[in-house]
């Protein structure tokens, strides 16, 4: 049987439907909000760490080989005999290795792996998850083209907002700026549900002046907080 998943909780649920409503009361366009724990596994940057510091081992050791030679001879005790150029070779490939496997063992700690993580590659995550997201279950579901995602990834304190065809075209990207500000900031300080009302309130203001409410104004699309 599936686990329910739950990210926030039935109070946050309560605020955002709540803030939804009541934006979609002034104007034609409808609100999507969805949560979501992550993003991204983010593997590929385990591999890309893991393969660095091998990297990194190996080049150290080509850069000093008599350092590590020496440390050869205290660690045999004098006994070991003469490695040769292949010998030595397939120790440093080995060394390499060897840390290759240790780093990505390290990351499979998902906080750290998180945390090594670059701001860059996070952004361009998220945005790309609500783009998906907003292709699946927003885009082209409005009769006038007037859905709007509103997006939040937890683990990276970041939020997106995508737009249906007929916003995008009067609402430039950069207007909704102050309503991410607000969500993201509540987001940091443990709000989630908060933050989501919030941006909601401020992207109703938004929609109510380019897309006033008409005089047959049908909920097409669900006010609940999705959680994924």
């Amino acid at each position: 049987m599936p686990t329910k998943v739950s990210h926030v909780n039935e109070a946050d649920h309560d605020i955002v439907t709540t803030a939804v409503a009541a934006a979609e009361a002034h104007t034609s366009g409808e609100i999507v909000t969805v949560v979501a724990g992550k993003s991204n596994d983010y593997d590929d940057v385990a591999l890309v760490w893991a393969s660095i510091i091998a990297f990194l081992a190996m080049s150290v050791i080509a850069l000093f080989p008599e350092f590590y030679r020496t440390l050869y001879d205290r660690l045999t005790g004098g006994w070991g005999h003469e490695l040769t150029a292949n010998q030595w070779l397939g120790t440093v490939i080995a060394v390499g290795v060897l840390k290759w496997i240790g780093m990505w063992l390290i990351l499979l700690w998902r906080p750290l792996r998180m945390a090594l993580t670059p701001r860059s590659i996070k952004a361009q995550r998220v945005r790309a998850r609500a783009i998906d997201l907003f292709k699946v279950g927003t885009e082209a579901k409005t009769i006038g083209r007037t859905g709007v995602l509103l997006y939040l990834s937890l683990k990276e304190h970041r939020a997106d907002i995508v737009a249906d065809e007929a916003i995008a075209a009067k609402v430039a990207p950069e207007v909704w700026g102050d309503a991410m500000a607000a969500l993201v900031e509540r987001v940091r300080a443990g709000r989630p549900g908060e933050g989501m009302a919030e941006a909601v309130r401020q992207m109703g203001i938004v929609l109510a002046e380019h897309f006033p409410r008409g005089s047959e104004n049908p909920n097409e699309l669900p006010d609940r907080l999705i959680e994924l």
